[in-house]
């Protein structure tokens, strides 16, 4: 049974194998990371946690029994009791509800851990699947997202509001 674990510096080979495997499945819908992102992972790894040390951020992980990344779950920009939500799921699980569920995992998380009230979450318009998952876990849109908070790509921004939810 997968299982939502908060991200340790440990998990950083499993999250770069799960990058790389998923690079070109990810950027059919999102923009690529680029070459930098993979050659700078453990700089930008290093940084994630400090963001989350800081509790600015919190990055959890969707681990199988065999410690593969099957999704990478976050809450970013924490202040004022909402959060941004971003995630990505493993071309091999996606269309079978694991973001969806896990997503109503973190929703749950927020609330609980960290006592947030909101959380929004930005989807570009050619990203149906993000659209469904975001709609499927409680979020409706709230209005148009900025090009520029999504690579350059039209989209639309989500709000979930978590007192609803518990």
């Amino acid at each position: 049974m997968p299982e939502l674990k908060r991200l340790h510096p440990s998990h950083a080979p499993a999250v770069l194998a799960f990058e790389l495997s998923n690079r070109a499945y990810f950027a059919a819908s999102v923009p690529d990371r680029g070459d930098e992102y993979f050659d700078r992972f453990t700089d930008r790894y290093d940084a994630l946690l400090a963001e989350q040390e800081a509790g600015t951020c919190a990055f959890y992980l969707l681990v199988a029994e065999d410690g593969a990344v099957l999704g990478r779950f976050n809450l970013v920009n924490i202040q004022n009791r909402t959060a941004e939500l971003g995630y990505r799921v493993a071309e091999h699980v996606a269309g079978r509800g694991v973001a969806t569920e896990t997503v109503r995992e973190l929703c749950r998380l927020a609330a609980q851990r960290y006592g947030l009230r909101t959380l929004r979450a930005a989807t570009a318009h050619r990203n149906a699947a993000s659209h469904r998952v975001l709609t499927k876990a409680g979020f409706v849109p709230i209005g148009p997202a900025d090009p520029a908070d999504l690579g350059g790509q039209p989209g639309t921004w989500y709000q979930c509001d978590l007192v609803l939810l518990s």
